[in-house]
Formats: C-alpha cells, sequence, structure tokens
C-alpha cells in the first residue's frame, strides 16, 4: 500500500499525537503511525502518569497539552460518579497519587486522544496506522523521500510519502534507517564538559527501562504461579542499591542512600508534601495511585488502583537500543516486574508482622492488556539526533550556573522544567540528580545537522545523555512534538526547510510568533528550578 501526505508522523506517543494535532490543525495532512495499539506512549501503553513541575496548573505548559489534561479531568466528571468533594476540585487528581497533580487511569487519556483527533480521522486529513513500525526509509541527498511501515499482526507493508517526517518513536527508530546523524548512551566528559557525565563514552549506558503494572486489593487468593527464574530476581543485588531489588529499599535518587519504602494498602489518609524537597516515593502506594476510593462516591470502589513504576522495577541488565539482544533484555524487564508482583503477594514484610499480601490483584484491564502489565515497557532514553543545537548540563544545571532562575536559548520553541533525573543505568551507574533551572526547548535541538527533511519530535532531540533526564518528561514531550509540527507546517506554508529557519533570526522569531499565537509558551516567568 502507498500513502501520500504532507506530513508523515513516525510514532504516536506524547510527542507524536501533539505533532499531529499541530500540523493538522494548520489544515494540512497526516499520516500517524503507532506500534502499539493505544496512542499516548508513556501516558498511555507505557501506563505512566504525567511526571510534571509543581506550577503545571498555572503555566509552563502548552495550551493544547493543558487541553489535554482539560479534557482528562472532564471525562471524569462526566462519566464517573465523583463524590461531591471531587466533582468541585477545579484541580481534580483523579488517583490523588503524589507524582502529579493528574494521576490517572492510562485508557482515560487515551479516550482523549482518541476525541482530539477524531475530527481529523472522519474528514479525512488524518489516517492512523496502527500497530505499525517503521522498518525502510528511502533518502536521496539527505531527503528522506519515504518511510515503509509493517502491520504489527498482518505483516502488510505502507510506502508513506511525504514532505516532512517527524521521528517521535519511543527510541529514535527512524534515524538509524534514514542514515539520520545520532548518538546513544553516554557522552564522554572530554565531549560535552558535564561534570556528571561519564570518564568514557559507552553507547550501551542507558537508564534503565521499567515495565510497569496496575493492581489494586481485594478479597481472595489473587496470588500468581510462583515464576520459573523467582530465585534468580530474589537474588539479585546491585553493589549500590543496599538490598535485594527483590524488596522495599531503593536509593533515594538525590542522596543515594538505601532508604526502606512502605506500601500502605488503601490508606485512610493521604500522605502529602512538596515536591521540591520531597521526591514523594516513600509510600509506594499512593506514589503512582491512579485511581483513589475517596474520589468516588461511596460504595463504588472496592479499592484504590496503582500503577506500579517504581525503582524495584528499573531494569539494568542491557540497553534494547541498537542491541542484538533487544528482544531478551524487554523479555527479562518483565520477568523482573513479574517476580517483584509475586514477591509482594508472598513475601513482603506486612506492617501486621506477617508477610505478602494475597489480595493484590493484576489489572490487565485498566491498561489494555491481558496478563495485567503495560502494552509496552516505560523507556526514558532514546537515540538522539546529531543536533544544530544540544543542550549540556552547564545549560541547565542550578550548580554549575549559579542560580535557579530559568535558563533560556535565543531560538526557544518552548519550555520545560524537571530536575536532571537520570536512573540507575545499563552500566551499572546509581542515580545522577541534579537540580535544574526552568529550562526552555531550543530550536536547534530538533533539527539534525544533515537530514533535510526530518524532525525530532519526541525524546530523540539533541540533548546528551544527562540533559535527556530533564527533557524527558510527560509535557516536555508533548511541547517538543508540538513545536516540531509547528514547524513542519511553517515549512510547507512558506517554502522553507527546517535549516533556514533555525539560521535566519527573522525567520526563527516568525515560527516564535507562530508558536505564541496557539498557546505555546516559549519563557517563563521568573520562577526558581529545583
Amino acid at each position: 500500500m502507498n500513502l501520500t501526505t504532507d506530513v508523515a508522523v513516525i510514532g504516536g506517543g506524547l510527542g507524536g499525537v501533539a505533532a499531529a494535532l499541530a500540523v493538522l490543525e494548520r489544515g494540512h495532512r497526516v499520516v500517524l503511525t503507532e506500534e502499539y495499539t493505544w496512542l499516548g506512549g508513556q501516558l498511555t501503553s507505557q501506563a505512566v502518569p504525567p511526571d510534571e513541575h509543581i506550577w503545571v496548573e498555572q503555566f509552563g505548559v502548552t495550551a493544547r497539552y493543558r487541553a489535554l489534561r482539560d479534557g482528562i479531568r472532564r471525562y471524569y466528571r462526566d462519566h464517573y460518579p465523583l463524590s461531591e468533594e471531587a466533582r468541585a476540585d477545579r484541580t481534580l487528581n483523579p488517583g490523588r497519587g503524589r507524582v502529579s497533580r493528574l494521576c490517572h487511569e492510562p485508557r482515560v487519556a487515551v479516550a482523549v486522544i482518541d476525541q482530539l483527533l477524531a475530527p481529523y480521522r472522519s474528514n479525512g486529513q488524518l489516517v492512523v496506522l496502527q500497530p505499525a513500525k517503521p522498518v525502510e526509509a528511502a533518502v536521496v541527498d539527505d531527503v528522506v523521500r519515504s518511510v515503509t511501515v509493517e502491520h504489527g499482526r498482518t505483516g502488510i507493508r505502507t510506502v508513506i510519502e511525504a514532505s516532512f517526517v517527524l521521528d517521535a518513536t519511543e527510541t529514535g527508530d527512524l534515524l538509524p534507517l534514514t542514515g539520520t546523524a545520532y548518538v546513544v548512551g553516554a557522552e564522554a566528559r572530554s565531549e560535552t564538559g558535564e561534570p556528571s557525565a561519564a570518564a568514557v563514552a559507552d553507547p550501551e549506558n542507558v537508564q534503565s527501562i521499567a515495565w510497569c503494572f496496575v493492581f489494586d486489593h481485594v478479597d481472595g487468593d489473587h496470588t500468581i504461579p510462583r515464576p520459573v527464574d523467582y530465585d534468580e530476581w530474589k537474588q539479585l543485588e546491585l553493589p549500590f542499591w543496599g538490598a535485594p531489588m527483590l524488596s522495599f529499599t531503593a536509593p533515594n535518587p538525590r542522596t543515594l542512600e538505601p532508604e526502606e519504602r512502605t506500601l500502605d494498602v488503601n490508606p485512610a489518609l493521604d500522605r502529602s508534601g512538596d515536591p521540591r524537597v520531597d521526591a514523594g516515593d516513600t509510600d509506594l502506594w499512593q506514589f503512582r495511585r491512579i485511581a483513589a476510593r475517596q474520589t468516588f462516591r461511596e460504595g463504588f470502589a472496592p479499592s484504590d488502583i496503582v500503577l506500579a513504576n517504581w525503582p524495584q522495577l528499573d531494569y539494568v541488565g542491557g540497553s534494547i537500543i541498537d542491541s542484538t539482544d533487544r528482544e531478551s533484555h524487554l523479555a527479562a524487564a518483565k520477568a523482573q516486574s513479574l517476580a517483584y508482583f509475586h514477591w509482594l503477594q508472598t513475601e513482603a514484610p506486612r506492617p501486621d508482622g506477617g508477610y505478602g499480601w494475597p489480595g493484590l490483584r493484576l489489572r490487565g484491564d485498566v491498561i489494555g492488556s491481558d496478563d495485567g502489565f503495560a502494552q509496552a515497557p516505560y523507556i526514558r532514553e532514546s537515540r538522539r539526533i546529531r543536533a544544530l543545537r544540544t543542550v549540556v548540563e552547564q545549560d541547565i544545571s542550578v550548580a554549575h550556573r549559579g542560580h535557579g532562575g530559568p535558563a533560556t536559548f535565543d531560538d526557544t520553541v518552548g519550555v520545560g522544567m524537571y530536575r536532571i533525573d537520570l536512573h540507575p543505568s545499563t552500566a551499572g551507574d546509581n542515580y545522577i540528580d541534579v537540580e535544574c533551572a526552568p529550562f526552555e526547548i531550543p530550536l536547534g535541538a530538533l533539527i539534525p545537522v544533515r537530514t533535510k527533511n526530518l524532525l525530532a519530535a519526541a525524546k530523540n532531540i539533541g540533548t546528551t545523555h544527562i540533559t535527556n533526564g530533564a527533557y524527558r518528561l510527560h509535557p516536555v514531550e508533548w511541547n517538543i512534538g508540538e513545536s516540531a509540527g509547528e514547524l513542519a507546517g511553517f515549512c510547507l506554508e512558506q517554502g522553507h526547510r527546517p535549516h533556514d529557519v533555525a539560521a535566519e533570526a527573522a525567520l526563527t522569531a516568525q515560527l516564535q510568533s507562530r508558536l505564541g499565537e496557539v498557546g505555546v509558551e516559549i519563557h517563563w516567568p521568573e520562577i526558581i528550578g529545583y
């Protein structure tokens, strides 16, 4: 099958959805492809509720991202029997989780994303190919002429021809297919000058992935069969961890000292704290809870629903990028999570002195899977383009800059905020956690040094192994994709190449004005990072 369109967006995660919406709302045609059965990436198929900065309810995200958040809250108000308190809460947090001000069930986000895209599917502007992943690309003189994707079930291939191609895949899968120069893994300190960089470059040193799962706690015994490799996972202990991985112990990301977590099953009261000084992960139940009983009418929900994305699930056995062992590492990541859930059901120490909660129950129905586990692994780090501009630690680190005020770029196309947060890596590194300034997203980070009509639209922009730790989160990925989509639309209408826009200050200013018109904030107010 052959399709011709204005813009091909390969990858339907948050960056891909945002990019598609930006192009579609400008009146152009889009073919959007996604490997999994749900659009939304880390928010949906990977099942992780949004990691956001503390000012998210006031500023610091795009208008379209805010529409997504508002849509999720509206979906609960329209379809769920909320308590009077929850219904009156303008900043409704359905899960009352501590990681975010909007913890929710992934399938609700899927419904809202589908609503946002529905008009363009109806009028034929948008074609979605799903499940489909890229397998080939045709490139002539550094121009991507077409991308071929393969259907995940039928094997049918579709050739997509487009004026612009946006790589919004989770691991930058178009980069090797198109011959686009890229970096993977950790750069050497001698290359980037970053204080936290490794002494020696290592392309296989990437942040751990995690295979998340969703569960609740109800009456009865819901213990899963003992995994055949359970004893192997039970014996696994990383040198810096302070205990076996099958435990409640994990390093504090900021101090690196081992700390004990708790699992307060269906608590009567919520914990609270300031995320600037408290990561919120001391209790695993409340940390990423996605549906809280208190949110709903009394008697509606027999249990809270919890998303497990915890340090103990971080898989450091090897990289899945440019690896011949990709499938075995994916299987091992899921096996580690399965073993941890069995440990929770059978051996985890309870506050009453007993062991295990057999009432813990996997909830695959909540995340669109048969086994209770997310459709896809949670991926923190991607291939990254060799970009016109690469963001380094010195640009955004509070310690290096000497203050926590906003980090600015002349060619800004958006904003973001998160600590430089690297989870344990496949080379055996412990957490790297660095105080970060509110930052901007430079236009040059979206544009490869050589490929002329391909744009980075997700976690594959011009960052380093270190700064990816800040630029990888939900609202930032959305902003990257949205700005890439706006850039593609601008180039279509004006007859420019992205390199032209980056090279000419007047064109950059026109793009920035265009972004402001649709609610993309490109500068921060005077605030202090954390």
